[in-house]
């Protein structure tokens, strides 16, 4: 408890600092388990290079963009209500999810080293698919599941 009082702290003290790097920290360690847990690849196979990437998108893309996208619909739809809630679940996952994913996955896309041509093909793949995205990270997801499990956008990152 005394870890999360003192997360608290810095989060009141540093937001903006705080949120950079708890997504960064939160993507790199997601790509960890990726690797380790659903790819199993082992300690000698893990690639280094992909975990710090995840770890750069999250501090100098997700952290930002998001961390700036809910102080937005915080203005938007002010309140703590549960249909306020759902008004701001409506609008992030209608509008913001969409233009989001459109930007984040040719981003790492073009970080992996694909070339345009083949970001635009895996794009195309992955297609619009409007289901909530909660806590997409920790979904160990491979492509060609069901679509209601939004494969291709998780595994899109893994590639």
């Amino acid at each position: 408890m005394a870890l999360w009082r003192a997360y608290q702290r810095a989060l009141a003290a540093h937001p903006w600092k705080v949120q950079v790097l708890t997504a960064g920290s939160l993507m790199g360690l997601g790509d960890i388990i990726s690797q380790q847990l659903v790819e199993r690849r082992g300690l000698q196979e893990h690639q280094t290079g992909r975990t710090l990437t995840m770890v750069s998108m999250g501090c100098g893309f997700v952290g930002p963009v998001v961390g700036g996208w809910y102080k937005v619909l915080d203005r938007l739809i002010p309140g703590t209500t549960k249909v306020d809630a759902l008004k701001k679940m409506l609008l992030d996952q209608g509008a913001f999810a969409p233009c989001f994913l459109g930007c984040f996955l040719p981003l790492v896309g073009v970080l992996n080293g694909m070339s345009a041509q083949d970001n635009w093909a895996k794009l195309q793949r992955v297609g619009c698919r409007p289901v909530c995205c909660c806590c997409l990270e920790l979904l160990p997801i491979l492509e060609g599941t069901s679509a209601l499990s939004l494969p291709s956008s998780v595994a899109y990152t893994l590639h």
